[in-house]
């Protein structure tokens, strides 16, 4: 374990995510993890990490932090204005820093969130698992926390890059924002609505969360006859519910079970879109069936794994321990 990073002003809610927490919904512990797993994904093969390393996930407002050690680090995701030493420096690329080096974020813009990856990864204590902060169960992270004004961020065993990374495009997150879904699981109580669902235009309101994006626009509602609700079920990130108000709700990855109907999915391939909406943004949803869905996050994965070879090229520089 390195000294890594110390966190001088924290920001608005930033906590340590991986790619999740699997295997434990049956205990009652949901997945969470990076809402935008292409920009963390990016932000780790920048430095050398392998796409499973914890970062920093960092909401509306960025963190004030000082370097502790010479590293390599790099932020990803929505623009907040980074500086180095009062410096502004560009996002997307891997930056080597040194002890006593001023890192500061401010105002997110073309988007809600950035992702600040370090060699070696963020090396917090593996909780069932993995290292994502769950603030509902208050575990993983920082004891199970947001980042506070004091906390050591201790950087995993790496070593610094031979040359610097750049991603060969800016990655833009526009404020209209279209996501493809499959109609279901609970598609057939809203029959006379499915239509009008997938034409409708809703916007990003304010109380969205880690949980689920609350959503504003037409109503969407049951089918006469139906019932009013259903029996709580397993559910995963992407279920449009939609509760008795007909405002549907799009939940993420603090969720195990719910008792609202789902009108739809948003497939896996477009989740990190909605990972960087923020309130205001619109939010339309275009039908897909689930071999086109599959066609897709096929598609997806395929490009995922061409980036992570021209970032990294053969093999990782540095691992995720500590």
């Amino acid at each position: 374990m390195r000294p890594g990073l110390r966190v001088l002003a924290p920001g608005f809610g930033a906590t340590v995510q991986d790619l999740g927490r699997f295997g434990a919904r049956h205990l009652g512990v949901p997945p969470s993890g990076a809402l935008d797993d292409y920009a963390h994904r990016v932000a780790n093969w920048l430095v050398g990490n392998e796409a499973s390393c914890a970062t920093l996930e960092m909401p509306l407002i960025g963190p004030r932090i000082e370097c502790l050690e010479t590293a390599e680090i790099a932020v990803t995701g929505a623009r907040m204005g980074l500086r180095i030493n009062g410096v502004p420096r560009p996002q997307w690329t891997s930056l080597r820093v040194r002890p006593g080096d001023l890192l500061e974020l401010g105002l997110a813009e073309n988007g809600s969130r950035s992702y600040l990856a370090l060699n070696g990864g963020i090396a917090v204590p593996s909780v069932m698992g993995s290292r994502s902060t769950y603030l509902g169960g208050k575990i993983g992270g920082l004891a199970g926390r947001a980042v506070q004004a004091g906390d050591l961020l201790p950087g995993g065993t790496g070593s610094l890059l031979g040359r610097t990374r750049r991603l060969p495009w800016t990655p833009l997150y526009p404020e209209r924002i279209v996501l493809r879904a499959i109609a279901g699981p609970h598609a057939q109580l809203f029959r006379r609505r499915l239509d009008g669902f997938f034409t409708a235009i809703f916007t990003v309101g304010t109380r969205s969360n880690r949980m689920g994006y609350r959503l504003q626009g037409p109503e969407v509602a049951r089918d006469p006859g139906t019932p009013e609700s259903i029996v709580s079920e397993p559910v995963v990130a992407g279920n449009i519910q939609i509760p008795a108000d007909g405002q549907p709700i799009l939940l993420l990855r603090e969720q195990t079970i719910g008792g609202y109907a789902a009108i739809a999915t948003v497939i896996s391939a477009d989740l990190w879109r909605i990972g960087q909406a923020k309130p205001g943004d619109t939010v339309r949803f275009v039908q897909v069936a689930l071999e086109e869905g599959q066609r897709i996050s096929k598609e997806w994965r395929a490009f995922l794994a061409e980036t992570e070879r021209s970032l990294l090229g053969s093999c990782w520089d540095t691992g995720c321990t500590g």
